[in-house]
């Protein structure tokens, strides 16, 4: 009899800016091992790390280009290749627009590999802006918080690590959250057409305890992955 050859699940979260995809990856990698693959956090470690994707990026970069989807595509191959994946990754900010789902489905293919869920969280854009507007995060471990739907236990002290630095970043306002909707809505709603056609989209209301999120997120990974 043949070994049957188990390919890592592969999970993307849709969702609009301050819909809780960090917070809800994050949770999810603690639950069932997953790794969340970040963009960014892969190009740089593939800078780094010298890498032929990473080299390729480090001379757009140094050029002052913006690093195009095939070298990120390139990060991302580089990235699914390594042992620690087995049990699946999440990707976070990738894809955002129809063409690198498109790259993304192809890349997988070469892999036999799928989309195993791409979960939409649904929110309302305007509880959206004001969840953006309010958030800062623990300067040490990254644990996220709120001026009012999630402040630490302690005034000025971090509930995960103890930290008493907190950063905000500079675009979380009103007015940048808006435009950051409106870029969302225009590019990166379409791939929510694009799972479904593909039968691999899941709907969660987000808009509720980031508690309950969570059990509706683990109840579709656990159904995938069995």
């Amino acid at each position: 009899m043949e070994d049957v050859v188990t390919r890592p699940a592969v999970f993307i979260l849709l969702g609009p800016p301050g819909a809780g995809k960090g917070t809800q990856a994050r949770m999810l990698t603690e639950a069932f091992g997953l790794v969340q693959l970040s963009t960014g956090d892969m190009l740089r470690a593939a800078v780094a790390a010298g890498t032929p994707a990473g080299l390729a990026a480090r001379s757009v970069m140094e050029a002052g280009g913006l690093v195009s989807d095939e070298i990120v595509l390139g990060i991302l191959k580089e990235r699914m290749r390594q042992p620690d994946i087995r049990a699946g990754v999440i990707l976070d900010g990738f894809p955002r627009t129809a063409a690198q789902a498109a790259a993304l489905d192809d890349l997988l293919a070469e892999n036999g590999q799928t989309v195993s869920a791409a979960i939409a969280l649904e929110v309302d854009d305007e509880a959206m802006i004001d969840r953006v507007a309010g958030r800062f995060t623990c300067a040490a471990c990254g644990e996220g918080y709120h001026d009012r739907h999630k402040q630490t236990a302690r005034p000025g002290v971090c509930d995960k690590c103890g930290g008493t630095e907190f950063t905000r970043r500079a675009d979380d306002n009103a007015e940048t959250a808006r435009e950051r909707l409106s870029a969302y809505h225009a590019q990166t709603a379409p791939l929510i057409a694009h799972y479904d056609d593909l039968g691999v989209l899941e709907r969660v209301d987000a808009m509720g305890s980031i508690a309950a999120v969570s059990q509706q997120l683990a109840r579709i990974v656990s159904r995938v992955s069995a």
